[in-house]
C-alpha cells in the first residue's frame, strides 16, 4: 500500500469512495477501442479500473513520485504509458494515433481547472469527449445559462465548443483529504457542428472576455473598442444590457459584427 501523502501545491484530493468511482466509469463507459488521455491518475484508483478495458491509456501526472509508482506497477506496463508531465502544457493532440481521438477523463486539481479546461478547448479537434471531476461550483458555471450568477466567459466559451452534462454531485468524504467544497462529475462532448456560426474565434474569444472582466459594465462600456452603441443596436440588442444576459447567439452576433467592421 502506497505512503506517498497529498500534495498541496498540486491541489491533491484522491478519491477513494468505490461508489463514486463505479459511477464514473459507469457514465464514461469505457470501450475496448479507446484510446483514452487521464489527468491526474494520483494513486491509480480510476487507472487500475480503466487499463484492462481500453486499447491505450496515457496517465498524465505532474507529481513525479507518483508517476514512478505507477510506471512502476506491472499491472499497468501492458498498455498504460505513464508521463511525468504539466497537464497545463501537455500537447495532446500529439497522442493521436491514426485519427483516433482521444477521450479524456479525470479528477483534475481545483486550483488550476479553469486553465485547463482552456488548455483543452485549444485543441478540442482531436478529442472525441471528456469526464473530468471538478469543484461544484465550477461545473455548475460550464452549465450556466444567460440571467444567472453563475454565467461567465468559461461557460460560453465551453457551451460554444462542447455539449455540457452534469452526471452526479460528490461529497467532500469521497477524497482523503477531503476538499472543502462539494464537487461533481460533468461530461464534455465535442459538438460536431458548433451551434451558432463564429467567423474567426479570436474575435469571438475577445469579445466574450471584454463582456464579463468587470460583470456589472453596460455593452456599452465593456464593448467600446469593438463596437458603438449603433452598430449593438443594429444587431437588435440594447447597448444598455449587460455581458451575462447576452446568448451565444447574440455573442456570436457581435463577434461577426466586428468583422464586417
Amino acid at each position: 500500500m502506497t505512503t506517498t501523502p497529498a500534495r498541496k501545491r498540486f491541489g491533491q484530493h484522491f478519491l477513494h469512495d468505490t461508489g463514486v468511482l463505479d459511477r464514473i466509469v459507469q457514465a464514461f463507459a469505457p470501450q475496448p477501442s479507446d484510446h483514452v488521455v487521464e489527468i491526474g491518475p494520483g494513486h491509480g484508483v480510476l487507472t487500475r479500473v480503466l487499463a484492462p478495458q481500453v486499447t491505450r491509456l496515457h496517465a498524465l501526472e505532474i507529481d513525479r513520485d507518483l508517476a514512478a509508482e505507477l510506471d512502476a506497477d506491472p499491472l499497468l506496463a501492458k498498455n498504460v504509458t505513464v508521463y511525468n508531465a504539466d497537464a497545463l502544457s501537455f500537447d495532446y493532440c500529439a497522442l493521436v494515433d491514426r485519427d483516433r481521438k482521444l477521450r479524456v477523463i479525470g479528477n483534475l486539481p481545483y486550483n488550476i481547472s479553469t486553465p485547463l479546461l482552456f488548455r483543452l478547448l485549444d485543441q478540442v479537434n482531436c478529442l472525441e469527449d471528456m469526464c473530468f471531476m471538478l469543484q461544484n461550483e465550477v461545473v455548475d458555471r460550464l452549465c450556466a445559462q444567460p440571467n444567472s450568477k453563475a454565467y461567465g466567459r468559461l461557460g460560453v466559451m465551453v457551451q460554444w465548443r462542447c455539449g455540457v452534462e452534469k452526471l452526479l454531485s460528490v461529497k467532500p468524504a469521497a477524497f482523503r483529504p477531503p476538499p472543502k467544497v462539494d464537487s461533481a462529475v460533468v461530461h464534455l462532448r465535442p459538438h460536431a457542428k458548433p451551434p451558432v456560426t463564429v467567423n474567426t474565434e479570436t474575435v469571438f474569444a475577445g469579445i466574450v472576455q471584454a463582456a464579463f472582466v468587470q460583470r456589472r459594465k453596460i455593452l456599452r462600456n465593456a464593448l467600446k473598442d469593438f463596437l458603438n452603441d449603433q452598430q449593438i443596436r443594429a444587431l437588435d440588442i440594447d447597448p444598455m444590457r449587460r455581458g451575462e444576459t447576452l446568448t451565444l447567439e447574440e455573442f456570436a452576433a457581435l463577434s461577426n459584427a466586428v468583422e464586417r467592421q
